[in-house]
């Protein structure tokens, strides 16, 4: 998962996302041109929570292994925030010692890899619609197992078709597009797929998990924010798509623009695993509402829109989860003790509703035993 990196730079890039040295050449955007450029990044940022969130609801059935979500433990989350740590600052060494040039090129090919397999999955939903019914459309399994007979298990069970490998083909399109020219629009496709993948992947196991990740990286991010340079310095020199950038300077020179305000996937993506977990638990009651789910949207619209005019008041690059982490944690809060259902939402385990059905089936089996 990509890391937090600051809510965005303003005018001080280029389009390589490295700092303009010379501070009387500074770029100045023009009112217009950074209203246009927060709210895009706004929007963006919106567009993979809300689709991933609803996504996130029915993967979980999924029989796919690609499409099965993964879950983060208490301990998960206790322990990402120093992993994180541990990995930006091993980061910022890397910039600092070896040639930037050389790491870039490393990370990109990897990031292309990545990237082709997330928009492919982004798209297939909607390219499966897309296909007509006479399309002729086989479907294919990649199966590995290790061991053999009773032992054997399986490692990887992907059942794909057709349609996905059409996708697969215009996602390298796309791709071969980043690598090559390391367009801003090439890098904010991958990145909105890298960030609704997290959202319908990533699953906390309940509420307080949630708050204990979002507590951590809360820390974490403010940390390193204001206490060092380092993830300035990271997010300036990593080219990569673990961020969403969007130019200051369109109205003036179109899609070459090079001064960009930047959003880091994962100021989208931990708020965002949050919020879907709320809807999750909206669909559980059964009420037909999804009141926790847009509480706490709201509430990310107001953090990342308080974060914005904080920067854009003091221009400094801000840390964006010191105001969406009590925002998306404090709203659904509120709501759940103005509707008596604060111990619920906090009981609310996914794990232990799938095991239910389970445990009650095999009593009637013990008692015929006995």
């Amino acid at each position: 998962m990509a890391e937090p990196v600051p809510a965005a730079v303003p005018n001080a890039t280029d389009s390589n996302g490295t700092e303009v040295l010379n501070a009387t050449a500074k770029f100045v955007a023009t009112p217009e041109g950074t209203a246009l450029a927060y709210g895009s990044l706004v929007v963006m940022a919106l567009l993979p929570i809300f689709f991933g969130a609803l996504r996130s609801v029915t993967c979980s059935k999924s029989k796919n292994s690609a499409d099965a979500p993964e879950t983060i433990t208490s301990r998960d989350a206790a322990r990402f925030p120093i992993i994180a740590s541990c990995t930006l600052f091993g980061l910022y060494l890397f910039f600092k010692v070896f040639s930037q040039e050389y790491i870039n090129l490393l990370l990109s090919v990897y990031f292309f890899v990545l990237g082709v397999l997330a928009l492919s999955h982004t798209m297939s939903p909607a390219m499966a619609r897309i296909f007509p019914e006479s399309f002729p459309n086989k479907q294919y399994q990649l199966l590995f197992t290790q061991g053999s007979g009773e032992s054997k298990e399986e490692i990887v069970n992907y059942e794909f078709d057709t349609k996905n490998l059409v996708c697969l083909v215009l996602s390298s399109v796309v791709g071969v597009w980043y690598l090559l020219k390391k367009h801003w629009i090439a890098n904010n496709v991958f990145g909105l797929a890298f960030a609704l993948n997290g959202v319908e992947l990533l699953h906390l196991n309940n509420v307080s998990t949630g708050c204990i990740l979002l507590g951590g990286l809360f820390i974490y991010d403010v940390f390193w924010v204001f206490g060092t340079n380092v993830m300035v310095t990271v997010a300036k020199s990593f080219e990569a798509p673990i961020k969403l950038v969007f130019p200051q300077d369109l109205l003036e020179k179109g899609l070459e623009a090079s001064n960009f305000a930047m959003l880091g996937l994962g100021d989208i993506v931990i708020p965002g695993i949050f919020i879907a977990l709320l809807l999750r638990f909206d669909v559980s009651l059964k009420k037909n509402s999804r009141t926790y789910f847009y509480s706490s949207f709201l509430a990310y619209i107001f953090g990342l829109g308080l974060t914005i005019f904080v920067m854009h008041t003091f221009k400094h690059a801000q840390p964006a989860l010191l105001y969406l982490v009590p925002a998306c944690v404090g709203f659904p809060v509120v709501v759940a003790l103005c509707k008596g259902e604060l111990t619920e939402m906090f009981k609310y385990e996914e794990s232990s509703e799938e095991a239910e059905p389970k445990e009650e089936s095999s009593e009637p089996e013990k008692k015929k035993d006995q």
